[in-house]
């Protein structure tokens, strides 16, 4: 089973790239081995997924480097075929060089393809931290320090580490303060998306700035870390009219949510340890109804499943302070001024 790979349906970057219209996630939620996300990683690329979305902080980059190495050793593929895809890591804003090649050597394929910025500021929490971790450091987001972040992303590409870059859980706000400060513009932004959290205005300045959405937690994640979970949350597959397209379909549910995003424009990212297969044959089965995708259309609940409350700063009031909810940036110190 799986997809040849050529049979994949496209997406065209604003570089000109063309890459495949889903991706392979590896982050495994606290709840998978490294070793179980790189034999998830093995068996999409026998499957036939020829984009990965990796990260520095989710520990199991060496595992999924061993995966490569074979691959490329054993003429299963060959590095120009991968869209790699990493991040770096909040801790290393002021490292970003070392950071990458450090990703660079775990993952054993010479350069990244698209290196993204995880999150827009270096508030760093450990790894599996419950949801009332707090690093007394964390600071609200800064023009300044993000475009410092940036420009050493720039320079990547400049040297030949990276070929794109990636900006990721930015909001409206944050990238009006930033978007004409770029001198090389970010190929992609990576943010949470799903039925029940579809970020249409956001999704449409992207769209209209030539810059691809890439969705993570595409079926809505109900694997995320318990961190992120609260009572209220809505579980996208669940939701009557969702599961009715599925049903029509004889199809899990997560599958149309992975046609709506694609048919939609964006990239989705799933990860499973065992449905990768079915997730890729997503991309060439019968693809939904102008009728289905109105009615999904509809299911927005604004149900934002990753919170970030770890990454709050000292007087900020809730997550909600995160997201800009209000079209301003909270507590942001330099707002309005410019870094060339």
């Amino acid at each position: 089973m799986g997809v040849e790979a050529s049979k994949v349906p496209q997406v065209t970057l604003n570089t000109g790239e063309k890459v495949p219209c889903i991706g392979m996630g590896t982050f495994g939620s606290d709840r998978f081995s490294a070793e179980q996300v790189a034999a998830a990683v093995a068996g999409g690329l026998r499957a036939g997924y020829r984009m990965f979305d990796c990260a520095a902080c989710y520990g199991n980059e060496k595992e999924i480097g061993e995966v490569f190495k074979a691959a490329f050793d054993e003429g299963v593929v060959e590095r120009k075929e991968l869209f790699i895809m990493t991040k770096v890591w909040n801790d290393m804003h002021r490292e970003v060089e070392k950071s990458c090649l450090q990703s660079i050597a775990d993952l054993q394929c010479d350069y990244i393809d698209l290196f993204y910025i995880h999150w827009p500021f270096p508030n760093y929490h450990a790894p599996h931290c419950g949801v009332d971790s707090r690093n007394p450091d964390s600071k609200p987001f800064s023009v300044k320090e993000f475009m410092d972040t940036y420009r050493q992303c720039e320079a990547l590409v400049e040297k030949g580490l990276i070929r794109h870059i990636g900006i990721s859980n930015m909001t409206i706000p944050k990238l009006e303060a930033v978007i004409d400060q770029f001198r090389i513009k970010p190929a992609a932004c990576e943010l949470e998306l799903h039925p029940c959290f579809q970020q249409q205005e956001i999704f449409d300045y992207l769209t209209e700035h030539d810059i691809q959405p890439v969705g993570y937690m595409p079926i809505g994640s109900p694997q995320r870390p318990e961190r992120d979970m609260e009572p209220e949350d809505i579980a996208d597959m669940q939701v009557p009219a969702f599961a009715a397209i599925a049903e029509k379909y004889g199809v899990h549910p997560a599958i149309i949510a992975l046609k709506w995003a694609i048919q939609r424009g964006q990239i989705p990212i799933p990860f499973s340890t065992h449905n990768y297969e079915a997730n890729l044959e997503a991309t060439v089965t019968e693809p939904l109804t102008e009728e289905e995708m109105r009615i999904i259309s509809t299911l927005e609940k604004n149900n934002r499943l990753v919170k970030g409350q770890v990454f709050l700063w000292p007087g900020a009031s809730d997550w909600h302070d995160l997201w800009d909810e209000n079209g301003v940036i909270v507590d942001c110190p330099d707002e309005g001024k410019k870094y060339f």
